[in-house]
């Protein structure tokens, strides 16, 4: 074979071997574009689904709320026993409770802490029971999911249930402070008094040890230095934000 010829060979060799290249570049730039093409369309339908679960959510809470809320607010209205209507008042936070977490809503520990306050203070004086609330200087401040937040709202509405229902208290009084990174939240009364050892049995107590668990927190009932009740929660700061 001639130089020429070789050098011929050579050529075509080199072309058709950049074309090959070039091909299997192309195809592996296409199958790349299919991928993605079909990552997007899956996260656009994915997304699709949750908006239209999350709006169809909101509407039956918006529904429920505004029936079951208006025949609550009717009961609070007509009772002619406050207790009763301290029962209808709170089950109807409860169920505000539940639209604002369907909503995803996050704030920090004071915004939760103060509508809480405003919550007890609200139900309290409802029954003619004074409030003395005292929130410690420098009480840190960290963010709170929506799920920990109930936790913290139930477990206080159902001490504060039960200062009106059995305790037959004229005052109560709320003690925030937190310490080596853990949160102290005391709810005492001046009240008739229950024996700590016979607190636990009821529902109430269970549930609210069962949230202050998911909070990696603990409560305990303790006879008060005024004779009444003292219920002390306690909860690590970090487990708020988790």
């Amino acid at each position: 074979m001639s130089v020429w010829a070789l050098g011929t060979s050579l050529a075509s060799a080199a072309i058709a071997l950049a074309c090959v290249w070039r091909v299997r570049r192309l195809h592996a730039a296409l199958r790349a574009e299919r991928a993605q093409a079909a990552t997007q369309s899956g996260e656009r339908e994915a997304l699709a689904r949750t908006q239209a679960a999350a709006t169809e959510r909101e509407r039956i809470y918006t529904d429920l709320h505004d029936d079951l809320g208006a025949k609550l607010l009717g009961m609070i209205h007509a009772s002619d026993s406050p207790a009763h209507a301290d029962s209808a008042r709170a089950l109807l936070q409860d169920l505000r409770d539940v639209v604002t977490r369907s909503r995803g809503a996050a704030d920090s520990l004071h915004d939760v802490l103060a509508d809480i306050r405003t919550e007890t203070a609200h139900r309290l004086a409802a029954v003619d029971i004074a409030l003395a609330w005292e929130v410690a200087d420098a009480l840190p401040d960290p963010a709170i999911d929506a799920d920990r937040a109930l936790h913290l709202y139930r477990i206080v509405r159902e001490a504060i249930s039960n200062a009106i229902r059995h305790a037959e208290a004229a005052r109560v009084r709320v003690r925030i402070r937190a310490k080596d990174g853990t949160l102290y939240f005391a709810l005492s009364d001046d009240g008739s008094g229950t024996d700590a050892g016979a607190v636990g049995s009821g529902r109430g107590v269970s549930n609210m040890r069962g949230r202050a668990a998911q909070l990696d927190g603990a409560i305990d009932w303790t006879p008060a230095t005024n004779g009444g009740t003292k219920v002390l929660l306690t909860i690590p700061l970090a487990e708020l934000s988790r």
